[in-house]
């Protein structure tokens, strides 16, 4: 599919369920940042519903408010900004604008926002919806109403959408095993970056080239962070751990990895990090790492790859799946295991020279955003 084809069908999309574009506050932002702009050059007409409120990180990082961007219609809605009823208020008013709204197909992200995905059916819309992850698994939403309100959305989507998009195989297994629902696998795209000197990170952070061990993400249980600093304290070596990522919702969990940490001064947290000190992040670490228990499809991961890192990952099959036999791996929640493979790799740089020759291009010609955006486009226009 050419940007100068398939315009005689154009199509009206609405797309919600993230917090807002354009903004990296977690992967499905960065989704529907990449779907959208790219739908507009086909020549289709998008509008994304984006929260109002502040960045889950702080207020301090806050864009300017915008009602278009790169040619996306940006519509903010109401929400309520209590932790817990942001995304049900935003998803809420959003769906109902989606419904009402002139659009053939409105594509909803992530199960919370799914339970509102019979609203635009209603009113005779094509629905779709992109399951980013089992997100009623994750630690914030184990119990009370986020839970329920998570699960039921779930349910919502199985029984109302059109199309189920998945971006794993595990959780097209789920689905099929527990609902008896077909689904579509269409993982996520990475770009090829420009890699980046180190210049902000040695003013800013004192990091050179190969100094430092990087994880980046946002900070929150499922992503594995209490076992990376429990497992690194134990690692003998001079390069440094710089642990990069804003709290999302709460700054409880930050606080007690700070505790963990305070007495190694080799492990830095920078907060959150975007534009040119993020590129120089992934271009120059000696090795990333992403030590999940929980993953949907790990976008940070396809751009640690795409900067050509080595990479070491936990065994769960979202990560597994993606990196194959072009990464190091140890076992989930294993801290013996992964303070022994930090060990191995700070020792043998060697087997570090090797994995990043590959990655790059392994990655880059996996995981492709215009292949991403033809298969969705397919799925738009099934009968």
């Amino acid at each position: 599919m050419t940007r100068k084809a398939k315009t005689a069908d154009k199509l009206k999309i609405a797309m919600l369920g993230h917090k807002r574009i354009p903004s990296r506050e977690g992967g499905i932002e960065i989704v529907v940042e990449e779907l959208s702009t790219r739908m507009v050059e086909f020549g289709h007409a998008v509008t994304c519903y984006n929260r109002k409120g502040h960045h889950v990180s702080g207020a301090e990082f806050d864009g300017e408010a915008k009602t278009e961007y790169k040619g996306v219609k940006l519509k903010t809605v109401p929400t309520i900004e209590i932790k817990g009823l942001a995304a049900v208020t935003s998803s809420f008013f959003a769906s109902l604008f989606a419904m009402v709204g002139p659009y053939d197909v409105v594509h909803i992200h992530a199960e919370g926002p799914a339970f509102f995905c019979w609203l635009p059916k209603l009113f005779g819309k094509r629905v779709v919806v992109t399951i980013h992850g089992i997100d009623w698994q994750r630690e914030k939403w184990k119990s009370g109403f986020g839970s329920k309100f998570i699960r039921q959305g779930e349910k919502n989507a199985m029984k109302y959408a059109d199309e189920i998009i998945v971006l794993s195989k595990g959780v097209k297994n789920y689905f099929k095993d527990t609902y008896g629902r077909e689904t579509r696998f269409i993982p996520n795209g990475v770009n090829r970056p420009e890699i980046q000197n180190a210049n902000l990170i040695t003013e800013k952070l004192g990091l050179t080239k190969d100094s430092y061990i990087l994880f980046l993400g946002r900070l929150v249980p499922e992503k594995g962070i209490r076992y990376l600093v429990e497992a690194f304290k134990n690692v003998e070596t001079d390069k440094k751990l710089v642990i990069a990522g804003g709290s999302s919702d709460t700054d409880s969990f930050m606080k007690e990895l700070k505790e963990l940490a305070k007495e190694d001064g080799r492990i830095i947290f920078t907060g959150f990090v975007q534009g040119q000190i993020l590129d120089e992040l992934y271009s120059n670490a000696y090795i990333y790492t992403l030590p999940s228990d929980l993953e949907g499809m790990p976008l940070s991961l396809l751009e640690a790859m795409s900067y050509g890192n080595c990479c070491l990952v936990s065994d769960i099959p979202e990560c597994a799946e993606v990196v194959e036999d072009k990464a190091l791996i140890f076992k989930k929640s294993d801290v013996v295991d992964l303070r022994g493979k930090l060990q191995d790799v700070c020792n043998h740089p060697e087997k570090v020279i090797e994995m990043k020759k590959q990655a790059a291009d392994f990655i880059c010609n996996k995981y492709s955003w215009d292949i991403v955006v033809e298969e969705t486009m397919k799925l738009y226009r099934r009968k």
